[in-house]
């Protein structure tokens, strides 16, 4: 009788396929982290911080990879091609895998079919800003002026996260700023502080020091809530812009197929690090706010994105290259 229990449990161990016999031990070996951007980025540097804490959490190295290109879609691409097991990632900002199938006409894969969500991870909130001397104290103010004369506002290029937040707003204020792209967020903060365009949308880490020394004016914050950093804001909800929510926000992903119980695994581990005092704080000085969520909770915070954004770049006619 215990011989013939023994060859069942093992016919039956042989029968399961090769992820359910690695799912009680994962991780057995180090995972890969791929960052679609350069190292020394906004992600790159969360991407870090998050590493470091599930290398503890995991007890195997996560270890960070940058792969930069094609507005990041060389690094999802990357993902989307890798074995479904569990050992390789993402961790992306809502850039390459909500928007950029609006402005790229030759994606090789869909985020929403290819990509498997695992949480939320971090998320850096953007505010509406003016050069002082514009003659507008808040936000209906600020709509009205835009309603008698052109105004122009600048972006650190076409299709990404600045402009997009400044076309959102054009539709939801019934406004029609004037967009001017350049090079990268700073040169566009320092042509504001110089007067020579008239509002910004841009991250809070960028602005608040520019912010705090006078040298723009804040009118409102681009989130659902008021943040503390600055608190005097008003959101765009009460400043009387509705439906109004725009900002950076992070997650980490695998490959579509990875096994559920290794997405839950990662996903518990992302809750316990994103929960962790030390590593909020790290986050917090790097400029983002640690968020976590159910893989669940990502994917429809996905497709609210992918719709709402689609929405953005064909009303605006945004395209790029």
């Amino acid at each position: 009788m215990t011989l013939r229990l023994s060859r069942r449990a093992l016919l039956a161990a042989v029968a399961l396929p090769a992820p359910a016999l690695a799912q009680g031990a994962y991780p057995t070996r180090p995972i890969r982290l791929v960052v679609p951007f350069a190292a020394g980025g906004g992600t790159d540097i969360v991407a870090r911080i998050y590493a470091q804490k599930m290398t503890e959490l995991l007890g195997q190295p996560m270890v960070v990879e940058n792969r930069a290109g094609a507005g990041g879609n060389l690094g999802i691409e990357n993902i989307v091609r890798s074995a479904p097991d569990g050992y390789s990632l993402v961790l992306s900002s809502n850039g390459p895998v909500a928007v950029n199938r609006h402005l790229f006409r030759d994606m090789t894969f869909d985020p929403s079919k290819d990509l498997a969500p695992v949480s939320l991870t971090f998320r850096i909130e953007q505010a509406l800003v003016v050069n002082p001397s514009l003659p507008v104290n808040n936000v209906q103010e600020f709509v009205a002026l835009a309603k008698r004369r052109e105004l122009t506002w600048g972006s650190g290029g076409a299709g990404s996260s600045l402009h997009l937040a400044g076309e959102l707003f054009n539709l939801r204020a019934g406004v029609k700023l004037i967009h001017v792209p350049y090079r990268g967020g700073a040169p566009a903060m320092n042509d504001l502080v110089a007067g020579n365009i008239n509002a910004m949308f841009d991250s809070l880490p960028s602005l608040v020091p520019q912010l705090r020394g006078g040298r723009i004016k804040g009118l409102a914050i681009c989130a659902a809530q008021r943040h503390p950093l600055v608190p005097e804001l008003p959101t765009m909800q009460e400043a009387g812009v509705a439906n109004y929510v725009a900002g950076t926000w992070g997650a980490v992903f695998a490959p579509a197929g990875t096994p559920e119980p290794i997405i839950g695994r990662l996903a518990a581990a992302t809750k316990e690090a994103l929960t962790h005092e030390p590593t909020k704080a790290a986050l917090a000085r790097a400029g983002g706010d640690a968020l976590y969520s159910t893989p669940a909770e990502l994917a429809d915070t996905l497709q609210r994105e992918i719709a709402l954004w689609g929405q953005v770049v064909r009303e605006a006619n945004i395209t790029v290259g």
